[in-house]
């Protein structure tokens, strides 16, 4: 069994890789990149659009691959591009190099989120019930990218300077490419998951309050995380200020299963995810407000606690309400309409910034947009499969 877990521990440099540093590590290093490259808020939301951009492309592949090749295949190729794509926005100032790289990193991370969500539930092939924990051990690993690159990367470039970004990203392509050995290897002795035979018909209008709150905490939570420590580094925030900030966020993250395990598996229709949205609201209203200290560390809490619920809100959802041939279709539906929903979420929120001089309008509309994504999601009706109606909550469904 202690093998299985440390299977678990390896394969979750995945999401470290995939979110932490090819997605999210992208708020940090951004401050830099604007004032070396004199980028605008509209060229800088458009560097985390082409990686959105890239996600949605990955996700589709994803999807249209996984039964021909298996997930294992498809999380090694995702992790080398990723780590590749990291080491070569590093490697050029030129922002056509630079749309290419964070395009081929979204490509790669949707490869490595999806494949390796999917290993870390069958690691234990004969013990269903330990499902629960090598899941929360595999999205673990984005709390732990999110503190390692909090620490790092602002202490580097506080030390080296603006010009010293592409160094940043070289650290993160080098460090990705050790994790992609670990966890490579991790993948490799996992018994790879059996899709469900069939397909099941489903109707989306049953679903659509829920698929359009996913949409808008696409559009809303993308924004805050593209552009956060930005608004810090522009209110003079110090770099300490932004390590505990971007710190706490990784390790709320870590803390957020606890939280949201019951209202997954017991709350009726959207109302997990509604108040999922509204924690993530309140997160993101509070840059807005003031970028005191307090109220960052405040915003970071809130956000860490929230971000990564969404998608496993959505998940349990849809486990209770269709039966296990419907469920991989109903996913595959729900992530590209996230993926897509992320592309206009930078560029709007830039746009914004852009034509009012300042972060704080595009922050506000990001925050107001995740609102009414939770108000939306209170539409949401319970839909039980019949054959799930007496039985208990799944004990997998957690956020």
């Amino acid at each position: 069994m202690l093998r299985g877990f440390v299977i678990a521990v390896l394969l979750s440099f995945g999401p470290t890789v995939s979110n932490s540093f090819a997605r999210f590590a992208y708020a940090l290093v951004l401050p830099a990149m604007r004032a070396d490259l004199q980028l605008n808020y509209s060229e800088a939301g458009w560097l985390n659009t082409a990686n959105a951009i890239g996600y949605l492309a990955g996700a589709l592949l994803t999807w249209a691959l996984v039964r021909r090749t298996g997930n294992r295949l498809l999380f090694g190729l995702g992790m080398l591009l990723t780590s590749a794509a990291l080491l070569a926005t590093g490697l050029s100032h030129d922002l056509g190099w630079l749309s290419l790289a964070r395009f081929a990193a979204g490509v790669g991370g949707a490869m490595v989120f999806i494949a390796g969500g999917a290993l870390a539930g069958n690691i234990f092939p004969g013990r269903p019930d330990l499902a629960t924990a090598t899941i929360l051990l595999y999205f673990g690993g984005a709390g732990l990218g999110l503190m390692m690159s909090g620490v790092a990367i602002p202490l580097l470039l506080d030390r080296y300077g603006s010009q010293a970004w592409p160094l940043a990203w070289q650290a993160m392509g080098w460090t990705s490419a050790s994790m992609t050995a670990a966890s490579v290897w991790a993948a490799s002795r996992v018994v790879e998951p059996q899709s469900a035979v069939g397909s099941s018909s489903w109707q989306l209008k049953a679903f659509m309050a829920q698929f359009m709150a996913y949409i808008c905490f696409g559009l809303g939570y993308i924004a805050y995380m593209t552009f956060v420590i930005a608004w810090m580094r522009d209110n003079g925030s110090s770099t300490g200020e932004v390590v505990t900030v971007w710190f706490l966020l990784g390790l709320t993250t870590l803390v957020a299963p606890a939280v949201w395990t019951r209202p997954c598996a017991t709350w009726a229709g959207g109302r997990p995810l509604a108040a999922v949205m509204g924690v993530l609201s309140a997160g993101a209203i509070l840059p807005a407000v003031s970028p005191a200290p307090a109220i960052m560390m405040a915003s970071a809490a809130l956000f860490g606690i929230a971000g990564f619920s969404a998608p496993s809100a959505v998940s349990a959802f849809i486990r209770k309400a269709l039966p296990k041939p419907a469920w991989g279709s109903a996913m595959a539906t729900f992530t590209v309409a996230f993926a897509a929903s992320q592309i206009a979420g930078p560029v709007v929120t830039g746009w914004v910034a852009d034509s009012f001089g300042s972060l704080r309008p595009g922050l506000l509309v990001s925050a107001l947009i995740l609102v009414l994504g939770a108000l939306t999601a209170l539409g949401q009706k319970e839909q039980v499969h019949g054959a799930a109606k007496s039985a208990a909550p799944a004990r997998h469904d957690v956020c």
